[in-house]
């Protein structure tokens, strides 16, 4: 009986993929940590140190809320394996340096919870945690969600706060505009913003390990940069402009860490290019003709909605199907 259990052990047959691989999740997500380093610590240098505070606010909460949902439900404890730690630094680095504690503890429970539990847990949210937890605040607290700390480099005024290249293009859709911020400055991180997308730099060098690694592919990316910089030349005609719009707000951010998802994002190279590429026209979109100054968000979010029928449609052409007795 024994020596019959083992040759029927050997003739089971499992669900694809059937790949073997040292690779798990929690190594992919400690990759992404080390990615997301450069960046943070361009926030912490341009911010101060409530970034610490911050970020160590939003992963504690994350982490804590995933494993309170599996204790709670009696599954599977996930909270080791980063996931809920790499959703809490993006939380972080999507929102003001001064956004009140409690808010960004609020952010951490729609990500975790809502967004990804409710859903069944890791694998099966069909949107991205720290994109949705991003717009939830921004609609939920604004005020707050669009306040900007000035860097610590500028100059030195009464003022506390200011507002972001982004938001002053807004306001008057010129390159003139832009007189008092660089590109060498955005591509630095000597601006204001988000606590985790001021440094375009700080941003290529994770994402450029993230490839490296192959932790990502690069088509997303690729795509999502390369239409932001064509649709701005598009209607800009200026190149400097097409630059600015790579640089500021949270297109490389977007482009790098949250549009990459394995989970929310298409399977195949061309839809990823699709995803990509739409990605970067809503982006543009939003920005230009929108009522909002920044469009990455809700571009991914909207790209996640329909990345099932990518899926669908990019599967079925490139693997076929049975095709039906032509009549004679």
């Amino acid at each position: 009986m024994e020596n019959e259990k083992k040759v029927y052990d050997k003739l089971l047959v499992t669900s694809a993929p059937h790949i073997v691989s040292s690779i798990d999740t929690q190594k992919v997500m400690a990759n992404v940590l080390v990615a997301m380093a450069p960046a943070l610590a361009v926030g912490m240098y341009v911010f101060g140190m409530r970034v610490i505070a911050l970020t160590l606010v939003c992963v504690i909460a994350s982490v804590g809320f995933e494993w309170i949902y599996n204790k709670f439900m009696k599954k599977q404890q996930t909270a080791g394996d980063l996931s809920a730690a790499v959703t809490g630094v993006l939380i972080a680095f999507n929102v003001p340096s001064s956004l009140p504690l409690w808010i960004a503890i609020i952010g951490c429970f729609v990500a975790i919870i809502i967004v990804k539990q409710l859903f069944g847990g890791m694998g099966r949210n069909f949107v991205n945690p720290a994109i949705t937890a991003r717009i939830v605040l921004f609609v939920s607290f604004a005020t707050q969600m669009t306040t900007w700390p000035l860097p610590s480099m500028a100059p030195v005024t009464d003022a506390t706060t200011g507002a972001t290249p982004l938001g002053l293009w807004a306001a008057d859709k010129s390159v003139d505009t832009m007189s008092a911020v660089t590109n060498n400055e955005m591509f630095l991180g000597f601006i204001g913003g988000c606590v985790g997308e001021v440094s375009a730099f700080a941003l290529l060098v994770g994402g450029i390990y993230l490839i490296w690694r192959q932790i990502i592919s690069p088509l997303i990316p690729a795509c999502f940069i390369g239409t932001v910089f064509l649709f701005a030349l598009a209607t800009s005609g200026s190149f400097d402009m097409a630059i600015f719009h790579v640089f500021a707000g949270g297109v490389m951010l977007g482009a790098f860490f949250m549009a990459t998802d394995y989970v929310t994002t298409p399977m195949l190279p061309i839809g990823k290019i699709i995803f990509g590429v739409g990605c970067g026209i809503l982006t543009m979109v939003i920005r230009i003709w929108g009522a909002y100054p920044e469009g990455v968000s809700f571009s991914i979010l909207l790209m996640n909605i329909v990345t099932p029928l990518i899926d669908k449609f990019t599967i079925e052409k490139l693997y076929g199907g049975v095709k039906k007795n032509e009549k004679k």
